[in-house]
């Protein structure tokens, strides 16, 4: 049985298409191959421990802000494009301090992490026009959180018939873009977006 398998090439347009042998039973069913997304599986990149030592957002910070796809920096928090998104323009917004817990956070904070979640909702719908919206936290392993370590807010657009039988089936999520180009243009509306 023959298998084709698409692999990414930086020097042409669109993926590689490479036949492989193999033992199977041939289904009809298309395969979407998404080799990244074991990195995310196997934890890479969680930190060890509670501390800021080896935390991912933590050592955002130190990067420039393309590269660690941050796209605005407050007086004490940032937005940032989730690595993994769950649809185009997910990103979250955490405070620069390392806290674990939103009690953790000053009023200050507080009030930041708020304006720069509204910012956010208006930049996705300058550039994106979604229909709606999931804003929230998970807060602790149990609940959810990846990296519970370092508080984060998601702000996930949401449009009708976005979530169909791809994740729900085949536990695949399918992006109609790359996170570089959503970087560009949110990075872009949001600069250019009137400060609150």
């Amino acid at each position: 049985m023959e298998s084709v398998i698409a692999s990414e090439r930086p020097d042409q347009e669109g993926p590689e298409l490479v036949a492989q042998d193999g033992v199977g039973v041939e289904d009809n069913l298309q395969r979407l191959w998404t080799p990244h997304r074991m990195a995310y599986i196997r934890g890479a990149s969680k930190p060890a421990g509670p501390g800021p030592e080896g935390c991912p957002f933590c050592k955002l910070l130190d990067l420039p802000d393309e590269e660690a796809l941050i796209l605005a920096r407050g007086a004490l928090v940032f937005a940032v494009l989730n690595l993994y998104p769950y649809n185009p323009g997910h990103l979250m917004v955490l405070p620069f301090r390392h806290v674990a817990d939103y009690t953790d956070l000053t009023a200050d904070e507080t009030v930041e992490l708020a304006t720069f979640t509204q910012r956010a909702m208006g930049v996705i719908r300058t550039v994106s026009m979604p229909n709606g919206f999931n804003i929230g936290m998970n807060q602790g392993v149990v609940a959810g959180a990846g990296i519970a370590a370092h508080l984060h807010q998601h702000v996930v657009p949401r449009w009708g018939g976005d979530a169909n039988f791809m994740p729900v089936v085949g536990h695949t999520k399918v992006l109609p873009e790359l996170l570089g180009e959503t970087w560009t243009a949110l990075a872009a509306a949001w600069r250019a977006a009137p400060t609150p």
